[in-house]
């Protein structure tokens, strides 16, 4: 790539996410009644002012708007102030700890149980807030998340974490993210961000405890989770780590090959970081040659045998395609990976920005069609999990990246 090449695809992420995803949220989601966003608006742009509020939605926004005012500028602090109040006080389960799963618009649970996951993303975003703001209210809340969830949902037994307690953190008889999931102990997805919470927390408290059991979380995702001779992540386990499952999800693959990386690098083990490097790469191989179309977009997701058995195409996994191709390309330089980043963010701006409405379509189908509510229940501009975590996260992730290209450029 050239310099004017680097800078022209620079100036692309920037404009996305100032003019487009940022002003949405924030024109579009801000519930100046009760407090807090919006649960969902539907893909005509429609705001259901009814709808409940998940705790991993809201996570997301407080995340992507500290982070938006650290990198991009302080035109979106008083949007992060605002999703760090509605989280801390509506949220926060004043009498157990932790964060609610669910609540109605008026900010009463509707679901109070524990899901460790948004637990994750709470540490995720509180600490990003606190990198932004150093407020130290921020700190502390991401700290007892930590504990609450090393004093209750760590396997000593068999290491990982259980995936759910119910409010008063004990045992949970259904423990699933969502109803497309299995009902297990342990699953991919949970671990890989509680991995990625404990990564943004370790930027801002290098406490030993959280040290050592970021270390162990890393060894049992290479040892454990990621099949190191299929290059994909394995996602659903029993509590003593048997696969439940032979599914592939290429988007949480081609995700997790960078944040592996990620973590290893902010832990700074110099043996953990050279084996995370060496996996992503195996991971986004096996993605680029089984899990691509033609047109460079991600399918969602194969069986076992390489079947697809979702060839849609979600939002959220074409983000993370950009990024983890991105991330494989400047591990081993291998030209295909860079192909492939360009040719992910390419498909996005053709396909998946919503040119009408802002923000970007959830779903679309095998042939690159966006999908309306009527045709997918699940398909929406916000929603329980369609949110501006992913989306924008590319456009901060890469526009970090190239950036230090272009400076270590001038610099040689």
């Amino acid at each position: 790539m050239t310099e004017a090449t680097t800078e022209t695809w620079t100036d692309q992420f920037r404009n996305e996410l100032v003019g487009n995803i940022l002003p949405f949220w924030m024109r579009h989601t801000v519930d100046h009644e009760n407090g807090g966003f919006y649960g969902l608006v539907d893909t005509d742009g429609n705001i259901d002012k009814e709808a409940p509020r998940a705790a991993v939605i809201n996570a997301r926004i407080l995340w992507t708007f500290s982070a938006a005012s650290r990198l991009i500028g302080p035109g979106y602090r008083e949007t992060a102030d605002w999703a760090f109040t509605y989280i801390t006080r509506a949220f926060w389960d004043r009498k157990f700890g932790g964060l609610v799963w669910m609540l109605d618009r008026r900010g009463e649970p509707v679901s109070a149980h524990k899901q460790i996951y948004a637990q994750a993303f709470g540490i995720y975003a509180l600490a990003e807030y606190f990198r932004t703001t150093g407020n130290a209210a921020s700190l502390d809340f991401a700290k007892r998340l930590f504990w609450l969830i090393e004093d209750h949902s760590y396997d000593a037994d068999c290491q990982g974490y259980f995936e759910a307690r119910d409010r008063d953190w004990n045992e949970l008889g259904d423990m699933r993210l969502s109803d497309k999931d299995l009902n297990c102990p342990k699953s991919m997805n949970t671990h890989l961000h509680i991995m990625e919470g404990y990564t943004n927390l370790l930027r801002v408290w290098r406490d030993p405890g959280l040290i050592v059991k970021q270390s162990e979380l890393l060894r049992v995702t290479m040892d454990r989770v990621i099949d190191a001779k299929t290059g994909h992540f394995k996602l659903f386990f029993d509590e003593g780590w048997e696969s439940q499952s032979d599914h592939v999800s290429y988007g949480h693959d081609i995700e997790g090959s960078w944040l592996l990386v990620e973590a290893a690098e902010v832990l700074g083990d110099a043996a953990l970081i050279a084996r995370a490097r060496k996996l992503a790469v195996v991971i986004a191989k096996a993605v680029y040659e089984q899990g691509l179309d033609r047109d460079g977009s991600l399918f969602y997701e194969a069986d076992g045998a390489g079947t697809l058995v979702d060839a849609g195409k979600h939002w959220w996994a074409q983000a993370e395609a950009v990024v983890g191709f991105y991330n494989a390309f400047q591990i081993s330089g291998e030209a295909q990976f860079l192909t492939a980043a360009h040719r992910a963010w390419d498909y996005i701006e053709a396909n998946v920005v919503d040119r009408v409405h802002g923000e970007w379509h959830a779903k679309l189908s095998p042939q690159g069609v966006p999908l309306t509510a009527k045709e997918d229940p699940n398909a929406y501009l916000v929603g329980p999990w369609k949110c501006p975590y992913h989306n924008s996260r590319v456009c901060f992730e890469m526009i970090e990246r190239l950036d230090k290209q272009v400076s270590r450029k001038k610099a040689s």
